[in-house]
């Protein structure tokens, strides 16, 4: 009677393979500047919201790592959910509380003086970094 040929349904045919909602090809995000996400990161539900109180009020000193061209991230992946003390490369130095890490990146909350902001890093500005 009828063929039901998968790719010959007009939604298919007629789909554009960029739509503005394809991640891979998102402008980038307010992430990395300073805005909130919309909810929580993905499979954190309301465990992956920002520390409730400020972070250690030092500045930790920078141990030298040698050579690395980025971070490991089962090395960063021991601090998610600690107060974590983050030097980028060019000189950039915060606190930070991660909640997920990416095979080349590491998100959560970046300490601004005043309030946690959500931030994202790729794991290669990333020079060290020391938990507690």
């Amino acid at each position: 009677m009828y063929n039901n040929h998968p790719y010959s349904h007009p939604a298919y045919v007629d789909s554009d393979p960029f739509q503005e909602g394809n991640y891979y090809y998102a402008a980038p995000d307010e992430r990395q500047f300073g805005g909130m996400p919309p909810s929580a990161p993905p499979g954190q539900g309301s465990a992956g919201g920002p520390p409730t109180s400020p972070p250690p009020s030092f500045v930790p000193t920078q141990t030298q790592e040698v050579g690395a061209y980025a971070v490991d991230p089962g090395g960063i992946a021991r601090c998610l959910f600690r107060y974590t003390y983050v030097w980028l490369r060019g000189f950039e130095q915060f606190w930070f509380y991660p909640t997920f890490v990416g095979r080349n990146s590491v998100s959560g909350y970046r300490w601004t003086g005043y309030r946690w902001v959500y931030y994202g890093i790729d794991l290669r500005q990333i020079q060290s970094f020391t938990c507690y």
